[in-house]
């Protein structure tokens, strides 16, 4: 141990007791997105990409920076909008995108054909 440090925890010690060895916390740093605006990006996230407006047909962690850059004016890393989405609730497992020309009775018919018999060689 340091000289100086011991002298230090003395002093410490002599002026506030033995809580006065406990470091003291600092708060850390302020959240750049309000709670306001962590609300706003979670309902961003929720209600999806408009393909027209935001160019996607889902969410990636580029597209959300860029739409939280643009809005908000404050500019994550990549990798860092993955952990406001984790703070959020949000998972990285999407479902898989539809595309936007597709007809819902096509799909249904193609589901309610019979299976191919296997033929046998």
């Amino acid at each position: 141990m340091d000289r100086q440090t011991l002298r230090d925890w003395v002093h410490r010690f002599n002026a506030s007791g033995p809580g006065g060895l406990l470091d003291d916390g600092t708060e850390g740093p302020k959240p750049r997105l309000s709670s306001a605006q962590m609300a706003e990006v979670a309902r961003i996230v929720g209600a999806g990409p408009d393909r027209e407006k935001d160019g996607v047909v889902r969410w990636r962690r580029v597209d959300l920076k860029r739409v939280i850059a643009e809005r908000f004016g404050v500019d994550f890393p990549e990798r860092y909008v993955g952990t406001l989405l984790k703070e959020l609730g949000f998972s990285h497992i999407s479902a898989r995108p539809r595309h936007p020309a597709q007809d819902e009775r096509i799909v249904e018919a193609f589901k309610k054909l019979p299976a191919r018999a296997e033929s046998s060689s």
